[in-house]
């Protein structure tokens, strides 16, 4: 009689660490997607257009020389750990510091998570990720949403204020976004539209 074999995806599920996502992911043979975790279950979701990495590229241009001006460190795309099991990967951040090699960021490091929303995971990108970043004190959040289809684009910077995230500066593809806080930000959003 063959030994059950094992599958990460269902014998780890609720279980999930990111000492066991160091271990067994990405899991062979599945295609690149995005890896997540709230309470111990593994979230996968595919990777972004090229509308929303180039509009997320774009912004990094901005966000990291004045990030850096004000001593903080923009990146795309890490883990940052909300708890022992419950991490996001948001599509950038700026930490407060260096990353210093970690691959897991924990969130009283972050001061700004940010995600570019897809349509295979709306309400995760426009209300479960900042409910939990609000969560444990992250204290902005940007999301940016483009329809490449219509050319259209919006930016909004969310402050953290009394536990829930409220407007701090918005933009669009017919109005300059621009901010003093975290760090004074200036841009035109339209420029976030893939040509």
């Amino acid at each position: 009689m063959a030994a059950p074999s094992f599958d990460p995806l269902v014998d780890l599920d609720g279980l999930w660490t990111p000492e066991l996502a160091e271990r067994y992911l990405p899991i062979p043979g599945m295609p690149p997607v995005k890896y997540e975790c709230l309470d111990g279950k593994l979230i996968m979701s595919p990777r972004e257009g090229t509308a929303n990495m180039f509009a997320v590229w774009t912004l990094g241009k901005y966000l990291e020389p004045t990030a850096a001006k004000s001593g903080n460190r923009f990146y795309l795309t890490v883990n940052v750990l909300l708890d022992v099991k419950k991490w996001i990967e948001p599509d950038f951040v700026v930490l407060k510091q260096s990353g210093q090699g970690r691959v897991w960021i924990p969130h009283e490091d972050v001061l700004l998570a940010g995600e570019c929303v897809s349509p295979s995971s709306k309400e995760n990108d426009r209300v479960n990720k900042p409910a939990r970043c609000a969560e444990v004190g992250i204290p902005y959040f940007m999301r940016v949403e483009v329809n490449y289809s219509d050319g259209r684009v919006n930016v909004e910077l969310l402050r953290l204020q009394d536990g829930k995230y409220r407007p701090q500066a918005r933009g669009s593809e017919v109005e300059i976004f621009e901010t003093e806080l975290p760090f004074p930000l200036s841009f035109d959003p339209a420029e976030l539209l893939e040509p």
